[in-house]
């Protein structure tokens, strides 16, 4: 009988574990999308702007870190089993488009 009782606590809590950490998670993706949304549409206005190029630099790397925080962050919330393993895609679809802005895709001056 107290088997029945513990599990349907560990259920109740793991799904308000599941759910807190996909808020956490969220809201870590909303900045770091934002960070490289601001990285991929800051162009410079000629070839003297070289700060609109560091502009976009910093918040490319700044959202290539945090995406990585953010898979770090990730990996735990999978091994404790309160998420799946398709909230890996999130920030390597988010790490690759910072990649892809910081090196090939970068603003020329």
């Amino acid at each position: 009988m107290t088997d029945v009782r513990e599990r349907q606590l560990t259920g109740a809590v793991g799904r308000v574990g599941a759910v807190v950490c996909a808020v956490v998670l969220g809201l870590g993706h909303v900045v770091t999308g934002y960070l490289i949304l601001v990285a991929w549409t800051i162009e410079p206005d000629g070839s003297w702007d070289r700060q609109a190029v560091t502009n976009s630099d910093f918040a490319a790397g700044f959202g290539l870190a945090l995406s990585v925080v953010t898979a770090l962050l990730t990996l735990w919330f999978v091994k404790a089993e309160w998420l799946r393993t398709w909230w890996f895609a999130i920030p390597t679809v988010l790490a690759a488009a910072a990649i892809l802005r910081l090196t090939f895709l970068a603003p020329v001056l």
